[in-house]
């Protein structure tokens, strides 16, 4: 296999590594943040930003398969 092709599984697994953890990291909030909203609904705002949070990491997994494909070339 030559670079261009394992720069490509590369830039794959950084997404799809960072995407299932992502999922795996807002389910857990997304559990946690509707029982607490059934209890205190004023904290609504909090658990919005503490479900948004993870989503980080998919943006960087993006942005490391960006520059993977970039460089790999």
């Amino acid at each position: 296999m030559d670079a261009a092709g394992l720069a490509a599984i590369g830039a794959g697994l950084a997404v799809g590594l960072a995407a299932i953890g992502t999922g795996l990291a807002q389910a857990g909030i997304g559990a946690a943040g509707a029982g607490v909203i059934a209890e205190k609904p004023e904290s609504l705002g909090t658990i919005i930003l503490l479900i948004a949070i993870p989503e980080t990491m998919v943006i960087l997994g993006f942005a490391v398969a960006a520059m993977v494909l970039l460089l790999g070339r």
